[in-house]
């Protein structure tokens, strides 16, 4: 019969819960009671048996990081983020991608039970928090990340409203009047909160400038170029000269469509993405953004996760990160503001 953990608590000299401990979270293990478990394991040769310990309802040392589109540049910067934090714990990160989609989010969460991580970081699609019952019920922590909260999870989040508004405002102040917006899918709540900051950014005003919302079936490269076909539509109507897209990725899609057609930007057309991703900066005309803090949102969700795997008491927060404009060359003044 091999070693058994009781064999390492009679070498040590501690508890079988201990040593329990020592295997699943030595975080809250005393220092020198740990390194005493440690130097008992060496000298029996004692191996600890995962699979023993998840069938036996431990936890093993992984987080279940969930997120619409793992190819996604903002969702990369995230993650090292969410390794860094994690990594110095000895906690590896077990990566799903939902693509926004609520049936593939409810299997990301049931493989990450069956996988027995200790805590997940979800970026919630449209269905929202319902399909954290059941991690709950588990007993299982969660953290929301790019998202909202409520008082059953902590959250982390940047202000989406004020990002839309920043946005606009930069385009008002340059002398835009003719407006569109393009983002989605209406189903991701980032897009909708940013189309809702842009239209509060045009209160009170008079005349109010119209917005027109061009919805995209996804948030890539691809999608803006062909948003960038529906504002062309058959050339009769004069394309608004300032154009905010729900992320980087559709703008630099929409600048690609335009200019391809010769369309000019900024002077024809003047555009503002959202995230600041590295490629907004690095395309031939780099592209004012909204930046986002990427790898702090993924860090501080990190945090809160793992401070509530190790206390249970732990009381929930809710993090909100103001985002802030990032101007470049994408955006210049209206034609018609500097004939006035």
């Amino acid at each position: 019969m091999g070693v058994t953990i009781e064999d390492v608590a009679r070498r040590a000299g501690v508890s079988r819960g201990t040593v329990s401990n020592v295997l699943n979270r030595p975080e809250i293990v005393l220092e020198a009671t740990r390194q005493k478990v440690l130097a008992a394991m060496r000298e029996l040769n004692f191996v600890p048996s995962q699979a023993a310990r998840m069938l036996g309802g431990a936890r093993n040392r992984s987080i279940g990081l969930v997120v619409h589109d793992v190819g996604n540049p903002f969702f990369a910067e995230v993650a090292h983020g969410v390794e860094d934090a994690a990594s110095p714990l000895e906690y590896i990160i077990t990566l799903t991608s939902t693509r926004a989609d609520d049936q593939r989010q409810q299997a990301s969460l049931r493989l990450l039970l069956a996988q027995h991580v200790s805590g997940v970081l979800l970026t919630p699609t449209v269905s929202g928090t319902d399909g954290l019952r059941q991690l709950r019920e588990e007993g299982v922590p969660a953290v929301l990340l790019d998202y909202e909260g409520g008082v059953d999870e902590c959250s982390v989040a940047v202000d989406d409203v004020r990002g839309g508004m920043i946005a606009t405002r930069h385009l008002l102040d340059r002398g835009h009047r003719s407006l569109a917006f393009v983002g989605g899918p209406r189903r991701v709540r980032q897009h909708a909160d940013r189309l809702k900051g842009m239209r509060n950014a045009l209160t009170g005003m008079s005349p109010k400038p119209a917005v027109r919302v061009v919805s995209t079936q996804a948030d890539t490269i691809a999608a803006g170029e062909e948003a960038a076909k529906t504002l062309r539509g058959d050339g009769t109507k004069p394309l608004p000269t300032g154009v905010f897209c729900g992320n980087d990725l559709l703008a630099v899609g929409l600048m690609r469509g335009l200019t391809s057609c010769g369309v000019r930007v900024p002077e024809d057309v003047a555009i503002v993405g959202y995230d600041d991703i590295e490629l907004a900066s690095l395309v031939a005309t780099p592209i004012t953004s909204v930046r986002q803090p990427m790898y702090e949102m993924g860090r501080a969700a990190t945090e809160l996760l793992l401070a509530e795997i190790r206390d249970t008491n732990h009381v929930h927060q809710h993090l909100r990160f103001v985002p802030e404009l990032v101007i470049r060359d994408s955006t210049a003044p209206s034609r018609s503001a500097d004939a006035s």
